[in-house]
């Protein structure tokens, strides 16, 4: 039976950073203590990917990064230090920009016609009837008539093969239509054999022939036919001049050149036209990631194939999933791919919303850790400030502060502008399903579309899992629908609420007689709500709603403010009991800031006037840097929080940043539709803050009283993530102390080097040693490597099982809400301290404190007064620090006066 890795370290590959660069740091993960080496995206992608996720080619491993030869490298090392892999898997899309993607261009040129236009999500079918079996490739940056008057669409000749050029973009012509150049050009020579060539290609099978048959006469008479034009051409140069010339004289003449594009299988169009025509389903919404019809068998084995041999011969021993929540079907996904896998350790890129649970029908380990994430967080906030936080910010920016308001315009407008087009097939396949149903069959198309956007935008979770051909709903399914159908009830007193319980019966299969169309727009509906809450809520809201930027972050959810130690250990124990080998994980590669970073900002929790008037006061100063003296106070409030949370920021790194926190608001810019005067004061704001040198020693004064406490969280997350159950992840290079923002920032290189020889050092040092270089972040390091090192150890203690039992410390005394620990297997203790800038400076928050004047936690040992908790009876040693502890009861005090939190092991032979 598979087993699940110990840990896992995850590594952003990229040409920058290869198969042969990732091979020459395996020996250090093998030393650091993790079991799984966790890779991004492999397989071919894009011309110039970043990020392997816009992948091209699913057969083979990208020569970006090496090809098939660095990839047995790579494997080679992994193998050699005795460590295993984890793979990054994309099932959801394919990238289709140019001909690398080859499925892609076959569909381009021959249409529904393709052997493999089935493996795409398109819709053949539109009502339009311009776009019936034609593909709408929105890549012009202008109006086509516009862009044809200027010549900026040609048609070319390589060979014997033709494409049509739009600057740097590629567009395959339609073999069928090529008699238009060879005829020409065979009666301006009198040429026979190029007239036959020319008429044969008229004569092929029709794009729109889609029976076996007639699709396997296209493709084999067409590539006879490209063959002997290629020959032809070799032998008579003569004619390689008649077509070029044919050519010429069809790109001079735009009604001609027109007529041409108008009879290929792909329509050229604006851009801005995929915002309402688009005829395929997209990755959220991006046009140039088309979605895959996975659960096709065919399809699942043509993108899965080279995976599944890699798994076959023992190479991974692992996945994640990237973004199941768009696929057709989810759980026929999975269980397809853990019977082909046999059951290899899975998890699920399932962002899970407050109270929602993976479907435990599913045969995985769990999902990527998120839900993790949010419930570690959450131990560092103080919930008793929530009211002073809000009306700060309130106050400080003149912004809403009710986040259910906010979050609910973001995704009414992601629904309406970003997601238009998916949702008007949506709505005109509603429309034709009413019309079969005659208690609805009066609904006009703009009363379906109001009412369905309305809906999209109502969820509070990603998606339901109703399988609607197996007649399969959840409980869970049906709260969701219904809940949804009843906020569209109470918002839009106008839309009939008959509508809306058509609707729920729809999405709940209750309507008797549910047709194969039906069932249809239920799966197809249940793929959109996901994108509606990602392009809403997570790439929208989140740059909104600024109250507090530690709570922005996916998975997440900004309208709660922090979590109990109740709430944290009920979530442990949920995790140890169903999901114990889950993914945990406090960054990565697409969190929204550094777990460091949030750490620090989660202590504004607690001294929130502190805080409030601080922020004031620069938003006050730094207003004469944005030109005309008028700033965005939103703006303004975001940027100073982050330099807080991330300090020191260089001016490149603050400047980019927020331009995407920006353009991502879509409050005053976007990347769509530029603001080009907001930009360029927004960009001179931030240089012209960094470079105020009295502001920035203020800004400076302000975080030095939250460095050591924020490093104290960071350390206190970091021993929580890689101890709770669950799989622990480290993101490539927040073994030392990380302050990244956002991508791109988080995904820079990683000196591997520096943390090599501090590695090397780390395990000599005494406690004091360590903290004397906690700037250099080797505090961290040997946090993770001594927990890493313990669960690679003691594997028992860490698993499912009694043997990994979970069991949650009790803390009794005047600080005890500042403690939070547990034990596992009853042979390792956890202790770490919470809200550390109320346990130094009790009377915060209501109390006026100089946060510069807050003392380093865990070494003042008086603030937790009689503060203890009692661990089993035996002897214990603290790995952080080697102090041996007898079990019993234990004054915290005494505990953490040497590190800021404990790592216990009990000596095996009690």
């Amino acid at each position: 039976m598979p087993r699940a890795p110990l840990s896992t370290y995850r590594l952003q590959l990229n040409p920058e950073f290869d198969f042969d660069d990732a091979a020459e740091i395996v020996d250090y993960l093998a030393d650091l203590g993790v079991s799984h080496v966790y890779l991004s995206p492999i397989l071919q992608a894009a011309p110039g990917s970043t990020h392997g996720y816009d992948v091209v080619d699913p057969s083979r491993p990208s020569e970006d990064l090496g090809g098939v030869e660095g990839y047995a490298r790579l494997t080679a090392a992994i193998t050699a230090a005795g460590l295993k892999q984890v793979l990054d898997i994309v099932p959801n899309h394919m990238a289709i920009t140019g001909p690398e993607n080859r499925w892609w261009w076959d569909v381009l040129e021959n249409g529904p016609s393709s052997m493999w236009a089935a493996h795409f999500d398109i819709t053949w079918d539109p009502p339009e009837a311009k776009l019936r079996n034609t593909l709408l490739m929105p890549i012009l940056g202008d109006h086509y008539g516009r862009v044809l008057d200027r010549g900026e669409i040609t048609v070319l000749r390589d060979g014997a093969v033709f494409s049509i050029r739009y600057f740097d973009r590629r567009l395959p012509v339609s073999p069928r239509t090529l008699e238009t150049v060879l005829g020409s050009a065979a009666e301006a020579t009198g040429d026979d054999d190029l007239a036959f060539i020319g008429a044969a290609y008229r004569r092929l099978p029709a794009a729109t022939r889609t029976d076996l048959a007639g699709m396997a006469e296209r493709k084999r008479d067409a590539g006879v036919l490209r063959e002997q034009l290629r020959r032809l051409l070799e032998e008579r140069p003569a004619l390689c001049v008649a077509v070029d010339e044919s050519l010429a004289t069809l790109n001079a003449d735009a009604d001609a050149l027109d007529a041409f594009l108008e009879i290929q299988n792909h329509r050229i169009a604006f851009w801005r036209t995929a915002g309402r025509d688009l005829g395929y389903r997209r990755f959220f919404d991006i046009d140039t990631l088309v979605g895959l019809r996975v659960e096709d068998p065919e399809v699942f084995d043509d993108t899965h194939g080279q995976i599944l041999a890699w798994v076959r011969e023992g190479v991974v021993d692992g996945l994640r999933v990237d973004h199941p929540d768009g696929l057709r079907d989810p759980e026929g996904y999975v269980c397809r791919l853990s019977e082909a896998t046999g059951g290899v350790w899975t998890v699920m890129e399932k962002i899970l919303e407050h109270g929602e649970h993976l479907p435990e029908s599913w045969p995985v380990a769990g999902t990527t850790g998120y839900d993790r994430l949010t419930a570690i967080g959450g131990l560092f906030i103080d919930p008793a400030a929530e009211q002073a936080m809000t009306s700060a910010y309130g106050e400080l920016t003149g912004a809403v502060t009710d986040f259910a308001a906010v979050q609910q315009e973001a995704k009414q407008w992601a629904v309406r502008e970003l997601l238009a087009a998916d949702v008007n097939r949506l709505s005109d396949l509603l429309a034709s399903l009413c019309e079969g149903r005659r208690h609805q069959r009066d609904r006009t198309r703009h009363e379906l579309h109001d009412a369905l956007e309305e809906l999209l935008a109502a969820f509070t979770v990603y998606r339901t899992y109703v399988r609607a051909e197996a007649g399969v709903v959840r409980p869970s399914d049906v709260r969701h629908v219904e809940a949804a159908c009843a906020a569209v009830v109470e918002r839009r007193p106008d839309i009939d609420p008959d509508v809306l319980e058509f609707l729920a019966d729809l999405l709940l299969l209750r309507l008797p007689g549910s047709t194969a169309a039906e069932q249809e727009w239920v799966m197809r509906f249940q793929q959109l709500t996901g994108p509606a809450m990602a392009k809403g809520v997570e790439d929208t809201t989140f740059y909104r709603y600024t109250r507090l930027l530690a709570l922005n972050e996916v998975g997440g959810d900004p309208g709660r403010f922090g979590g109990s130690v109740a709430d944290f250990h009920a979530a442990n124990v949920a995790a140890q009991q169903s999901w114990p080998e889950t993914m945990t994980s406090l960054s990565t590669h697409d969190t929204k800031r550094a777990a460091d970073v949030r750490a620090r900002l989660c202590l504004l929790s607690e001294i929130p006037q502190e805080w409030a008037a601080a922020c004031g006061h620069w938003m006050s100063d730094s207003a004469a840097h944005w030109p005309g003296g008028d700033p965005d106070r939103h703006t303004q409030h975001l940027l100073l929080q982050t330099l807080v949370g991330a300090w020191p920021v260089s001016v490149s790194r603050a400047t980019e940043y927020l331009a995407k926190a920006t353009k991502e608001a879509k409050l005053h810019t976007t990347w769509t539709e530029p603001n080009r005067a907001y930009d360029e004061a927004r960009d001179s704001y931030a240089a012209g803050v960094l470079g105020d040198h009295a502001l920035v020693a203020a800004i400076e004064g302000f975080v030095a009283g939250l460095v050591e406490p924020g490093r104290v969280n960071a350390l206190a997350q970091a021993l929580l993530q890689l101890t709770v159950p669950g799989v622990p992840d480290t993101y490539q290079g927040t073994e030392l102390w990380d302050l990244s923002l956002v991508d791109p920032d988080n995904r820079r290189p990683v000196d591997f080097d520096l943390r090599r020889n501090l590695l090397g050092e780390v395990g000599g040092l005494s406690p004091e040693a360590l903290l004397a270089r906690t700037d250099e972040g080797l505090p961290k390091l040997r946090v993770v490597r001594e927990a890493l090192q313990l669960r690679r150890r003691r594997p028992e203690l860490f698993g499912a099982g009694p043997a990994g039992a979970y069991e949650a410390l009790v803390f009794s005394g005047d600080m005890a809400e500042h403690g939070v620990g547990f034990t596992r297997g009853g042979s390792v203790a956890v202790i770490t301290p919470r809200l550390v800038m109320r346990l130094c400076l009790p009377g915060a928050p209501t109390r006026r404190v100089d946060a510069r004047s807050v003392p380093a936690p865990g070494r003042q040992s008086p603030a937790w007064g009689d503060t203890s908790m009692a661990i089993p009876v035996g002897s214990w040693t603290d790995l952080l620090t080697g102090v041996v502890w007898d079990g019993g009861e234990i004054q915290v005090g005494e505990l953490l006066a040497g590190f800021p939190v404990a790592l216990l092991e009990r000596s095996p032979d009690v």
